[in-house]
């Protein structure tokens, strides 16, 4: 199988919506998950969102990620599960953090729903070890529904 990466684009929302819900262990929200909020994020990180394609040119991988100017961040990273197991995930890592290295960011994070058993091994494969030392705290200021695989 050929794989091919490119820059994610706003036209690609729907087949990665319907990626990200094919995945078990995702965690989506009506809101930063719609495709408006989706749009505000690749305008902010026009260059470091991956999509990745078979030979058939279908969508079978993404990775979101992003920056403050300071610290990268890693969000949705998925590939499908007919494609998994096949290196696709981790092209699509290393191409964020080439594209973060680019932009001056030298420390990348990301957070993993502890029940994701998948997703917890494979980044612990590629080097994301877990931080003990942190407590993770978020606070929604808008009402949102949470929309999980």
């Amino acid at each position: 199988m050929t794989i091919q990466t490119r820059l994610m684009e706003l036209q690609d929302y729907d087949d990665v919506y319907k990626l990200w819900m094919s995945c078990e262990g995702m965690g989506l929200n009506n809101l930063d998950d719609s495709r408006e909020g989706i749009s505000r994020f690749l305008q902010r990180n026009p260059d470091t969102c991956f999509v990745a394609t078979n030979s058939d040119t279908k969508l079978i991988g993404v990775i979101m990620a992003g920056s403050d100017g300071r610290r990268g961040y890693i969000y949705h990273t998925s590939v499908h599960p007919n494609s998994q197991k096949m290196g696709i995930g981790k092209i699509l890592v290393n191409e964020a953090l080439k594209s973060l290295q680019q932009n001056g960011i030298n420390k990348v994070a990301l957070v993993v729903f502890e029940k994701n058993e998948s997703g917890n091994q494979f980044w612990e494969k590629l080097g994301f070890p877990i931080r003990y030392d942190l407590v993770y705290r978020n606070k929604a200021i808008a009402e949102m529904i949470r929309i999980d695989t």
